[in-house]
């Protein structure tokens, strides 16, 4: 494979974000794009990012921190359903967990996903995730990745 790009969403490239979207039996497991961009809009620590494949877009992300001992988030990720099962989500988490370590500075990332999304949790597993135990307000599995200090 090529490289994964994460990039900024801005005037050239929103319309065809918005377009992003998963296949109709996965719809109930994440907001669509629309919605985590309006939720970013009213919570500036969310960052929202567009996931390229060389040129080609091929997903959305959203990461953030929060608090004075920021729990650092990788929120949301969606890969576009025409692009799916080719490794893409795989190559993008691995480099939203490089951003985010960077950026703020961490030894944790945490994310969440409904329980039944079995493709959600066989990826981050992989990726050495961990179930915390816990679960968010909406009921979605908290997992967390301790990070290494390499």
């Amino acid at each position: 494979m090529n490289s994964i790009n994460i990039k900024e969403i801005n005037p050239d490239n929103i319309d065809e974000v918005r377009k992003i979207s998963v296949k109709a039996d996965q719809q109930s497991f994440i907001e669509t794009v629309d919605e985590c961009l309006k939720e970013a809009e009213m919570y500036e620590q969310w960052c929202p990012v567009a996931v390229y494949y060389d040129k080609d877009l091929v997903g959305f992300a959203m990461y953030g921190a929060f608090g004075d001992n920021p729990d650092t988030w990788i929120d949301r990720i969606i890969i576009d359903r025409k692009y799916q099962g080719k490794g893409f989500g795989k190559l993008a988490m691995k480099e939203l967990i490089k951003i985010v370590k960077q950026k703020y500075q961490v030894s944790m990332v945490y994310l969440s996903f409904v329980e039944d999304n079995e493709a959600a949790r066989n990826l981050y597993e992989n990726l050495d995730f961990k179930f915390t135990g816990e679960y968010d307000p909406e009921g979605e599995l908290i997992y967390k990745l301790i990070l290494n200090e390499k």
